[in-house]
């Protein structure tokens, strides 16, 4: 059902006034169209400007292993698809990598990895814990670690290293759903992972796509799940259909649908970090998403390093067009900025200690 724009107007209202969304609100907003959604994306922009002002933050995106031992129905690097590159950097690499792009004014580095069978079957994580100390040490920015579900002791163990974030993403909070997406994977542990990894002292980023048969319904129930869990940073991605995977005939989405979902998650979650990735339409669809109430710019890659991208394995980097960069002119334009490690720092050394920093 299509609401009209009074309807939005008067949810959103109520959101800036501090008021509790319920999760049939939620679905209202995530079904406006036309103006009603203008309204809805202007009022994200409203509570984001309250609550960061100008500022967004820039991160670093290393995906270090494309192994992985799952069989996700949408990933480009499912187990079984010989289509999808295959590499696993070293961690001289990852470091000459990290300080590069620490180098080139990003916030955050984030080191992303399928579920390599080599890194999970090591004893004790040895290698990944190795390489997660070496390039806090050597980076000398925070770190994000997406290593898929681990162990609870080496969740302590990458806070012990010095990372600040764990990223495990859900994808959707729909059980029936999440069965045709993660095949073969337990619903539960999922949650349990990242309740243990807060348990740890890290913070978390849960996250959803969109595009994959999912429903207002579905994405509402999703933005309850991680509201009601105070996820630090939550995201939402539209779905990008690969080659050699049981998902590769579905029409792709417009990105209508995941707008939407940045603006209402900005309105159920203000305080949260939310991300607008480079990593589904490139460049081109940053500002959209950035206008929906994004304040983290995700997944910049240097160029010609033989990385690969998550939802677009090539998509802009090796013509340099996912850096900082090409990046700060964008912010510009819509009277952003991007904020300094020294802010960013600060923000989480609040998040941690579970207080807000004021804009």
């Amino acid at each position: 059902m299509i609401h009209a724009a009074n309807d939005v107007r008067d949810l959103c209202r109520r959101a800036l006034a501090g008021g509790l969304l319920e999760e049939a609100d939620l679905v209202t907003l995530l079904s406006a169209r036309g103006d009603a959604a203008e309204v809805l994306f202007a009022a994200a922009r409203e509570v984001r400007a309250r609550r960061f002002g100008a500022v967004v933050f820039l991160y670093g995106f290393v995906y270090f292993s494309t192994y992985c031992r799952n069989e996700c129905a949408f990933c480009f690097y499912r187990v079984d698809n010989d289509e999808s590159p295959r590499y696993r950097k070293s961690l001289d690499e990852v470091v000459s990598i990290c300080r590069d792009l620490a180098g080139s004014g990003v916030v955050l580095l984030d080191l992303t990895m399928g579920e390599d069978p080599v890194i999970h079957d090591d004893p004790g994580y040895a290698g990944l814990l190795e390489l997660v100390a070496a390039v806090c040490d050597g980076g000398g920015l925070p770190v994000m670690v997406s290593p898929g579900v681990v162990p609870d002791e080496v969740l302590a163990g990458l806070r012990a290293c010095g990372a600040d974030w764990y990223a495990l993403y859900q994808e959707t909070h729909s059980p029936e759903l999440y069965e045709r997406l993660r095949t073969g994977q337990s619903f539960a542990a999922r949650i349990a992972a990242r309740r243990a990894a807060r348990r740890a002292g890290l913070l978390v980023e849960d996250g959803i796509l969109t595009g994959i048969g999912d429903t207002e319904a579905d994405r509402a129930r999703s933005i309850a799940a991680m509201r009601e869990a105070a996820w630090e940073q939550v995201r939402v991605m539209t779905f990008v259909p690969q080659v050699g995977t049981p998902l590769a005939d579905v029409r792709p989405a417009a990105d209508e649908a995941e707008l939407l979902a940045i603006a209402a998650m900005r309105l159920a979650m203000p305080r949260s970090l939310i991300p607008a990735s480079l990593d589904v339409d490139g460049i081109r669809g940053l500002e959209r998403r950035l206008n929906a109430g994004a304040n983290v710019v995700t997944s910049i890659v240097p160029p010609i390093v033989g990385l690969a991208g998550v939802s677009q394995a090539e998509l802009d980097i090796d013509e340099g067009r996912r850096t900082v960069a090409e990046v700060l002119p964008h912010l510009a334009r819509l009277g952003l900025r991007s904020g300094t490690v020294t802010e960013y720092r600060a923000w989480l050394a609040a998040a941690h200690e579970g207080v807000e920093v004021p804009a």
